[in-house]
């Protein structure tokens, strides 16, 4: 029987055009450094505004690994 122990690590991302973009983003720089990814969680959404418009779309993600032996 295989014990398995995962960690869990916090990420903001941030994208001008969605949050789906920006939970992509996100996502998409996570795999460059963090191996065996099982999932992530938005913990936050929030926007930034400038001029009276909104600028970015900005999350706050939990993302969920295994450690490896």
């Amino acid at each position: 029987m295989s014990t398995q122990v995962a960690r869990v690590t916090h990420i903001i991302a941030e994208s001008p055009t969605s949050f789906e973009d920006a939970i992509q983003v996100g996502f998409n720089r996570a795999v460059k450094t963090l191996r065996g990814i099982t999932g992530m969680r938005v913990v936050d959404m929030r926007v930034s505004v400038k001029d009276n418009k909104i600028h970015t779309f900005r999350v706050e993600m939990e993302v969920i690994f295994l450690l490896e032996d």
